[in-house]
């Protein structure tokens, strides 16, 4: 079975980021569309999979569409149990599903405040307390997942789909040099130094954009993790 997957603008979409993340680290076979989240053509060209109207958009070669990340995490968990999409320890694996469905459908304020770029670090970029209470929050989660995480220096010690749905979170994390704990700078620089996402941000940063998404009132550091 191979999957068709169409995704957005590599450096900023982080639905999308999710949606690769979740086929390319679990070796699931598939093919990647690159859509015009920000050239208009979106639409016209995921009308074939209606209804999807959103990346990430998942075909199936049972003719299955999926629009959805979370559902396409379940749907692949669901279609591929050979595979450790999800932690096998059913109380890690309860933590894991429910922290994957929060970041899924909350923190606003970084969503809001720190859309996701992977080209540079802002420098001097002040959180609001929202964002900083939501941080709180991220760290109560990552000491809950760490408490129970086998050997390993993901959150539930191997790769899960945990830290799919993060992933974006802690590239938020790096290129707003927002503060965190010692325990996750140490996951941050994990997860921006995976080949897999090192291979998608290096695709990103080849597309040039003027004006530029997203822009901060703020000069530019390089991004802080380079290339392995």
């Amino acid at each position: 079975m191979t999957y068709d997957l169409y995704i957005g603008d590599r450096a900023f979409s982080s639905w999308s980021l999710r949606g690769w993340l979740m086929l390319e680290h679990f070796g699931l076979p598939y093919r990647t569309h690159l859509v015009g989240l920000y050239a208009g053509t979106m639409a016209a060209e995921l009308a074939p999979l209606a209804p999807a109207r959103t990346v990430p958009a998942l075909l199936c070669e049972d003719g299955a569409v999926l629009f959805d990340s979370l559902a396409m995490a379940e749907e692949l968990a669901t279609r591929h149990p050979e595979a450790p999409l999800w932690p096998d320890n059913p109380k890690a694996r309860a933590l894991a599903r429910s922290m994957a469905a929060e970041m899924h459908s909350g923190f606003p304020a970084l969503r809001g405040e720190c859309p996701m770029q992977l080209f540079h670090q802002w420098a001097g970029f002040v959180p609001s307390d929202a964002v900083l209470k939501e941080l709180e929050r991220f760290e109560m989660l990552f000491s809950h997942a760490k408490a129970m995480a086998a050997d390993g220096p993901w959150l539930f010690g191997a790769y899960s789909l945990a830290d799919v749905f993060y992933a974006p979170l802690m590239a938020r994390l790096a290129g707003y040099e927002l503060p965190v704990s010692e325990g996750v700078a140490t996951y941050v620089e994990t997860t921006l130094t995976d080949p897999a996402f090192q291979t998608w941000r290096a695709e990103g940063i080849t597309v040039k954009y003027e004006p530029f998404p997203y822009p901060q009132p703020l000069k530019t550091r390089d991004w802080p993790v380079t290339a392995a």
